[in-house]
């Protein structure tokens, strides 16, 4: 085993961590999610995280919801963000990770 994750999913990305990121040559598949009314303003570095990715020609899914705030998958909202995790798993799925 090398210390490779299998897959990302940074969900409310942010810091500069992110904002540095450089795309590995073996980059694993990456799965983001956010929400554009999220207090802390983290849309832009989960846009330039998808965009690192998909230009590097790996595998990336990102989610951006319209309403959910900062820490959405705290609690039930009744907003679509309440199911953000159906969506990751529906992705982990996709990738092979999970099996129905």
């Amino acid at each position: 085993m090398d210390g490779r994750p299998a897959f990302v999913a940074p969900i409310y990305a942010g810091g500069e961590s992110f904002k540095d990121a450089t795309v590995p040559a073996d980059a694993p598949p990456m799965f983001i999610a956010a929400a554009t009314d999220d207090s802390l303003g983290l849309v832009p570095v989960s846009l330039g995280l998808y965009e690192k990715w998909t230009a590097a020609h790996k595998s990336a899914e990102m989610h951006l919801y319209a309403k959910g705030g900062h820490g959405f998958g705290m609690h039930p909202h009744n907003l679509p963000t309440d199911h953000w995790i159906d969506r990751f798993a529906d992705w982990l799925e996709l990738e092979g990770f999970l099996k129905k």
